[in-house]
């Protein structure tokens, strides 16, 4: 497991360098070689094999720093408070914020490894999970669709909007808005929204 202490200084910039190229390009390109890494991360490939001796140890690397970035975002969105709307829309934003690290981490089988190797539940999810809920029992979410597909549209909705936002098709701002509302008109309850 990756430690998840940040480093500071020139070190922990690297780092950071290395493992935010890594998520943005394994996003796009799965089979991408170190040297692409290397190259998106602005370094060179000894360098990056310094910090990550093979493809194995980063990737793995990757998914615990996604997974963190992730996670920090969801906790700065707060969605924990206020309306349940309100706290969707702010889930989405947050979601979009780290669209690399998201659209990594919804296309990459080892997450599940991942997350029982942190030992146990992924706290994130459970924080949507009980959103999801809190939306139902409020009248707002339709509680007659389950939360577990809610939660399996809400993913691929937000991967579209990363998706849309990485190949240049939507910008960031854009690719929420439309998030927000296909998600507002597909689970919505009926007279809710």
């Amino acid at each position: 497991m990756v430690s998840s202490i940040r480093e500071s200084g020139a070190r922990g910039r690297t780092r950071r360098a290395i493992l935010g190229a890594a998520a943005s390009v394994l996003s796009r390109r799965r089979n991408a070689t170190l040297a692409d890494i290397a190259a998106a991360a602005d370094v060179g490939r000894s360098t990056l094999q310094r910090y990550f001796p093979d493809r194995e140890v980063l990737v793995s690397a990757v998914v615990e720093d996604s997974l963190q970035r992730l996670d920090e975002s969801l906790k700065e969105a707060r969605i924990d408070q206020g309306p349940p709307l309100e706290a969707l829309r702010r889930l989405v934003v947050a979601m979009l914020d780290v669209g690399d690290h998201v659209l990594f981490l919804y296309g990459d089988p080892r997450i599940i490894e991942a997350i029982v190797a942190r030992g146990g539940p992924d706290p994130a999810a459970e924080e949507i999970r009980r959103l999801i809920r809190r939306g139902q029992a409020e009248g707002i979410v339709d509680p007659e669709v389950s939360w577990d597909w809610i939660e399996h549209v809400l993913w691929a909705h937000v991967s579209a909007g990363c998706t849309a936002v990485s190949r240049g098709k939507l910008p960031r701002h854009g690719a929420s808005a439309w998030v927000i509302r296909t998600l507002e008109n597909g689970i919505g309850a009926r007279t809710a929204l």
